[in-house]
């Protein structure tokens, strides 16, 4: 199965999320480990810097204002264009979704 994983971050760690992993720590961790666990899957990793608008699609664009205006958190996670988490980033809901796709 092909996964595109997209992490939107940016440098400065989100006001709420005290305590949690920086958006760049949450990227490297999540390919690290996925890449672990799902051998058998092409997984495609994009981090995507929220201040930077280089090349970026409709859905990505959509994903930063929403982040901009408050509804989201980053660090956010995608998976083929789903929403799967924001804020904390944990691996089960990841682990969840992605097995369900399979």
């Amino acid at each position: 199965m092909k996964y595109v994983i997209n992490v939107y971050g940016r440098d400065v760690i989100c006001a709420s999320c005290v305590n949690a992993p920086g958006s760049k720590d949450t990227y490297e961790w999540l390919e690290a480990v996925l890449t672990r666990k799902y051998p058998e899957n092409d997984l495609n990793f994009s981090y995507i810097d929220i201040d930077r608008n280089d090349n970026l699609s409709d859905f990505d664009e959509s994903i930063i204002e929403r982040i901009n205006d408050d509804e989201l958190f980053y660090p956010l996670v995608t998976i083929n264009d789903e929403i799967v988490q924001d804020g904390h980033v944990q691996l089960k809901p990841i682990q969840r979704l992605m097995e369900s796709q399979a």
